[in-house]
C-alpha cells in the first residue's frame, strides 16, 4: 500500500505513516525498515560547517547577477523624452564625458529609488570579529530573516488539505532524516522549501503532498549534506508512491517557484547563533562552546512547534529565541538575540503548551549514531513521538508563562550568567 494512498488520506484522523511497510505489516504501526538501500560512499568524519571556511552565499550570488544585468541597461522610458543613462561610457581617447544635468520634470513619477543601506532594527549582540564587521554580519542575518517570508494563510489556498496533513508530512520527514543520518539544518531547509512552495500554489491535492515533501528534502540534502543520499534512496522511502523521475521533475518545479532562493536562516541556525553567543569566549569565536545536550533539548521543542502551522506567523529568529526562553530566562534571551519582550511575548505564550508537553514526558537524551563524530552528534536530526506530544499540547488549557516555567528545569539547561561576567562554557 502506498504511503499516500488517496483513500487512506481521507481518513486522516489517527493516521500515521510508515517508512516502507511490508505487505503483511499493519500500516497503522510506526516501524522503520532498516534494510533500506545504503549509499556505499564513506561519510566524512568532520563536518564542513565546524571550520571557518568562507563560502559565498547563493543569495548574494543571485543578487550580484541581478545588479550586473541592471548595470548594462539604459534606464529610459521609450515613451518619454527623458533618457537617463546608468553609467558614463569613455571615449576612444579614454576621455570621460562630463556629467550632464538631468531634467527632473516627471522623473519622480517614472522611477523609484530604494535605500540599500538599511538601518538595523536590533543592535548586534555579536562579539568583535577579526574577519568582518560584527554590525555588517548581524545586518545580513536580519536581512536574510526578512527576505524569506512565509504565508500564515497558506492552508486557505488548499481547501483539500488540513493542517494535520502538514504535521504528518513534516513528522515523517524527520523520521527519514533520522534514518539517513541527515542534519537538523537539512530538515529545517526542507520545511522552509515546502511551506514557501505551498504558498505559491493553489488547490494542491493530498496525493501530491508527499512528492512535494520528499522533493523538498532532496533539495535540502544537496544544499547541506556533504554526502547526499541518492535520488533512488529518497524514492525508496515512499514505497513506490514517488518515482525517481517524479522527484527530479518536482525538484525543478520547486526551485523555479522559489526563484532559486534556497538559503534561509532557519530556526536551528538562529538557535546555534544564540547559544554560541551565550557561551562564547571571545578568543574562541569559531568553536562551538555550548553543551550538546542543552542544544538537543531546545531543538526538540522547535521540532514540535514547527508541526503547528501557526509557527508561520513568527520569524525564524523569534521562534528560536522563544524556544530558548523556555529553557533559560528573559535576561539571557534579550542579551543574545537583541529582542525585547514585546517582540517575543506572543510567540512565547503560543509555545507554552508545547513546552509543557515535552516537560511532562521528559526531554530526550543525546543519541549516538554510527559513523558520526562525537562533536557532531547533536546536529543530526532525530525523531520522537511528536504527533502524540502535539495532541497532548492541544489538550492543555491556556496556561500563564510564569506557571509554565515554574516546573523543575531539566538538568543541563541554560541559566542566565551574571551581567558583569562573560558567559562561560559550563552550565551553572
Amino acid at each position: 500500500m502506498h504511503i499516500f494512498h488517496v483513500s487512506r488520506l481521507s481518513q486522516l484522523e489517527g493516521y500515521t505513516w510508515d517508512i516502507m511497510p511490508s505487505k503483511g505489516e499493519n500500516v497503522e504501526s510506526r516501524t522503520i525498515d532498516h534494510e533500506m538501500p545504503k549509499d556505499t560512499s564513506v561519510r566524512s568524519k568532520k563536518r564542513k560547517s565546524d571550520v571557518a571556511v568562507y563560502l559565498q552565499d547563493p543569495d548574494e550570488v543571485a543578487e550580484m547577477t541581478e545588479k550586473k544585468q541592471c548595470g548594462t541597461l539604459v534606464c529610459s522610458n521609450p515613451e518619454s523624452v527623458h533618457t537617463i543613462p546608468c553609467r558614463r561610457i569613455p571615449t576612444p581617447d579614454n576621455e570621460v564625458d562630463p556629467p550632464v544635468a538631468l531634467n527632473a520634470t516627471g522623473f519622480s513619477t517614472l522611477y523609484t529609488f530604494k535605500n540599500i543601506f538599511v538601518t538595523p532594527t536590533r543592535s548586534s549582540p555579536l562579539p568583535v570579529l577579526c574577519w568582518a564587521s560584527r554590525d555588517d554580519v548581524w545586518n545580513n542575518l536580519l536581512k536574510k530573516d526578512e527576505m524569506y517570508s512565509r504565508d500564515i494563510h497558506v492552508m486557505k489556498k488548499h481547501p483539500h488539505l488540513q493542517p494535520k496533513m502538514r504535521a504528518i508530512l513534516l513528522d515523517w520527514l524527520m523520521e527519514v532524516c533520522e534514518v539517513y543520518k541527515l542534519h537538523r539544518e537539512t530538515f529545517y531547509l526542507a520545511q522552509d522549501y515546502f511551506d514557501r512552495f505551498m504558498a505559491t500554489q493553489t488547490n494542491v491535492f493530498k496525493c501530491t503532498l508527499q512528492l512535494i515533501g520528499i522533493s523538498s528534502l532532496f533539495i535540502a540534502a544537496k544544499m547541506e549534506e556533504i554526502y547526499t543520499p541518492k535520488v533512488h534512496q529518497f524514492a525508496y522511502v515512499t514505497d513506490g508512491a514517488c518515482t525517481e523521475d517524479d522527484i527530479l521533475c518536482m525538484e525543478l518545479i520547486i526551485m523555479k517557484e522559489l526563484m532559486w532562493r534556497l538559503s534561509p536562516l532557519t530556526p536551528v541556525s538562529w538557535l546555534n547563533i544564540y547559544m554560541q553567543v551565550a557561551y562564547l569566549k571571545e578568543s574562541e569565536v569559531l568553536i562551538p562552546q555550548y553543551p550538546q545536550t542543552t542544544f538537543v533539548q531546545i531543538a526538540e521543542l522547535l521540532d514540535l512547534c514547527v508541526l503547528d502551522v501557526k509557527c508561520l506567523e513568527f520569524s525564524y529568529g523569534v521562534l528560536a529565541a522563544s524556544a530558548l526562553f523556555h529553557f533559560s530566562s528573559l535576561e539571557l534571551v534579550e542579551k543574545v538575540s537583541a529582542l525585547k519582550w514585546s517582540d517575543l511575548e506572543e510567540c512565547v505564550r503560543w509555545m507554552v503548551p508545547f513546552a509543557m508537553s515535552i516537560r511532562e514526558v521528559g526531554s530526550s537524551a543525546l543519541r549516538t549514531f554510527k559513523g558520526i563524530p562525537a562533536d557532531d552528534m547533536h546536529n543530526i536530526q532525530t525523531h520522537a513521538a511528536y504527533l502524540d506530544w502535539m495532541a497532548t499540547a492541544c489538550s492543555y488549557p491556556q496556561v500563564d508563562v510564569d506557571r509554565s516555567q515554574s516546573s523543575p528545569i531539566p538538568s543541563g539547561v541554560l541559566t542566565p550568567p551574571p551581567s558583569s561576567e562573560k558567559p562561560e562554557g559550563t552550565v551553572s
